[in-house]
């Protein structure tokens, strides 16, 4: 679904990607781990299309989509949840949601069905709405363009215990749909829980893959580059 090879990319004369290589398979959960500034928001950056690597290749669905536009790589079927939601808080919710809405098997009503709390407020404008609601919001607009694909940056970041709870059956139940998932989170518990696989990035490289499990055993890793 997603292959990225060998990519380097550059904010300005600084280079943030240094070779970073990783695939997420058709149904995977793929979680992408590290500390503040290593490379995570930077590899999806990439992968959507918001910045061009001057080196290496990334391609969805089998095609080379290296330094093609957003529009383009969203429009093949990948979807974002962005880090800091990205909600429109003069819209309501569902303007928000159909703003981008395409035709598929996520519908309105599935999202209601999904995060009831949405169907509770969806005459609510998006600056009404609590952190977790807003989250919710943000997932289920990136649904509503019907992906093969979803890339979600940080969506447990800043919300209480339970909601990052929430968030990870929510991601488990996608994946169980078949959605194919790149997920970047600091926070490793829910990471671990949810992934098929796992990338460690440290300083614009990948310096350590493996299963959820063995990571999650890995003391010298953890503490090391996830600070654990």
């Amino acid at each position: 679904m997603l292959t990225v090879q060998q990519v380097h990319a550059y904010y300005g004369h600084s280079h943030i990607l240094q070779g970073v290589t990783l695939e997420v398979g058709e149904g995977q959960v793929v979680g992408l781990l590290g500390r503040n500034g290593a490379g995570k928001t930077t590899t999806i950056r990439t992968v959507i299309g918001e910045l061009a690597p001057r080196r290496g290749r990334v391609v969805v669905f089998g095609q080379d989509v290296t330094g093609a536009p957003p529009e383009r790589i969203a429009r093949l079927g990948v979807g974002l949840v962005p880090q800091g939601r990205g909600i429109f808080p003069t819209l309501t919710v569902r303007e928000n949601l159909l703003l981008a809405a395409r035709p598929g098997p996520w519908t309105e009503e599935r999202v209601y069905d999904l995060f009831p709390n949405l169907r509770l407020r969806r005459g609510h404008r998006g600056a009404q709405l609590s952190g977790g609601e807003q989250q919710m919001l943000a997932i289920g607009r990136a649904l509503l363009t019907n992906p093969r694909l979803l890339l979600m940056d940080e969506p447990s970041e800043g919300l209480a215990p339970l909601l990052v709870r929430e968030i990870g059956r929510v991601i488990q139940r996608l994946r169980e749909e078949g959605l194919a998932i790149l997920l970047v989170e600091q926070n490793l518990p829910m990471a671990l829980r949810v992934a098929d696989w796992v990338y460690v990035l440290n300083k614009g490289q990948i310096v350590y893959q493996a299963p959820p499990a063995q990571l999650q055993a890995d003391a010298h890793v953890k503490h090391t580059f996830l600070g654990v």
